[in-house]
């Protein structure tokens, strides 16, 4: 398993690239912006892009993906229900531009050559975030942050439903790669000792 890290978009969004290195199928996670920048990247790995999973609805996780389904048309692209219709809202602009747009929910599992992507609903951020678990690394979006969270503010948000999310996460057993959708890699084990919110959620 590799992945590749990639900031997009005015506000440094993480796109990742995740490989199999056996297979050479690779999945797109949250491609924010700059398409062209991203499909670069997808070609110069060399890999097959099967999918284009996202982390959430909001535009800087998703403004990306019409352009790259028209250069790749057959990759799969995947979002929580939750967070699919958003036609004519700026948070979340998706649903009104893609007319195959699959969905995704807790508990389900994609295959990506030999690795196993599994789905956690994680709302809070919004009603439809997910975070994508593949081996011992999690794919956090906007839900858990170096030292933070997500803000709860925008439509769809509640600060009640992070908190729940984030002790969902911080009691998943051992140790993980923590990939989040802005600003620096962490493990979940740092956070568990450190992010106040994590704390704040534990305690409840």
């Amino acid at each position: 398993m590799k992945v590749t890290v990639m900031q997009v978009g005015p506000i440094g969004t993480n796109c990742y690239l995740l490989e199999d290195e056996a297979t050479h199928q690779a999945a797109l996670i949250d491609p924010g912006d700059e398409p062209a920048r991203i499909l670069k990247m997808v070609e110069e790995r060399g890999v097959s892009l099967t999918y284009i999973l996202l982390t959430h609805g909001h535009y800087d996780h998703t403004t990306a993906v019409p352009e790259i389904k028209k250069a790749l048309p057959h990759v799969q692209v995947y979002i929580h229900q939750a967070d699919a219709n958003g036609a004519g809202s700026t948070l979340f602009p998706l649903a009104s531009q893609l007319d195959d747009l699959l969905l995704y929910d807790e508990g389900d599992t994609l295959q990506l050559g030999d690795l196993t992507i599994e789905v956690l609903h994680t709302p809070g951020h919004s009603r439809g975030s997910v975070t994508l678990k593949v081996g011992d690394i999690l794919f956090t979006g906007d839900t858990l942050f170096c030292g933070s969270c997500g803000r709860t503010d925008l439509r769809g948000g509640s600060y009640a439903e992070i908190l729940s999310s984030l002790k969902r996460l911080a009691q998943l057993e051992g140790d993980y790669h923590v990939c989040p959708g802005h600003d620096v890699s962490s493990t979940l084990e740092r956070e568990r000792r450190q992010n106040p919110f994590v704390l704040e959620a534990l305690a409840h």
